[in-house]
């Protein structure tokens, strides 16, 4: 089903039936799925040939205007005839909204950048979008997890400043990592030899 509503919507794999307002003023949106792909056996990849039954979930989305979207997705339950396939039956899941996810993964990612680039706390983000601290905590601990695991970038040389301010301490080093007070102590070959990468 191709539709102004549907495209408007911008959920791939999902699309819009119908459109109600209620009485308080929410606008309820009832979609349906619209990937062939959703029918495939998630465990052999099978694509199922007879429905089980129905099943209707409650997935959130981004925030759209002031009274949000309430979303009701019908979808179906499927057998897998398949006779090696361990699972029996299951039902439909979209990339957007995977088997028993609550919110959408475009709302996830969101909600996880929001801390880190808008400054917000996991209390204030959660009061926002009306979700639960634990989830959004959760989407915040991916996306950091993300940036932390990401590879540096190598380094060819590393400057040293040749000034100093204040006057020098002398301690006991408790770390093996040269800091760049004892680098800048150190002769200008020796400081090339710690500073500079060796590259293959």
């Amino acid at each position: 089903m191709d539709n102004d509503t549907t495209l408007l919507l911008g959920l791939d794999g999902l699309a819009v039936a119908r459109v109600e307002r209620l009485e308080d003023g929410t606008r309820r949106v009832h979609l349906i799925t619209a990937d062939e792909q959703a029918r495939a056996c998630p465990e052999c990849g099978v694509f199922a040939t007879r429905v089980k039954g129905s099943a209707t979930t409650r997935p959130r989305d981004l925030p759209y205007g002031e009274s949000g979207l309430d979303f009701r997705w019908h979808k179906r339950r499927w057998w897998c005839r398949e006779p090696g396939c361990p699972r029996r039956s299951f039902t439909e899941q979209i990339p957007q909204i995977p088997a028993g996810a609550r919110i959408t993964v475009r709302l996830r990612v969101a909600v996880g950048r929001r801390v880190p680039d808008a400054g917000s706390t996991v209390i204030q983000a959660a009061r926002d979008l009306h979700l639960s601290w634990p989830t959004v905590m959760g989407a915040f601990r991916t996306s950091a997890r993300e940036v932390v695991d990401a590879p540096l970038p190598e380094v060819d040389v590393l400057g040293i400043d040749e000034t100093r301010r204040g006057k020098p301490r002398c301690g006991r080093a408790t770390d093996p990592t040269p800091r760049l007070d004892d680098l800048a102590r150190r002769s200008p070959a020796s400081s090339r030899v710690i500073t500079t990468s060796h590259r293959p």
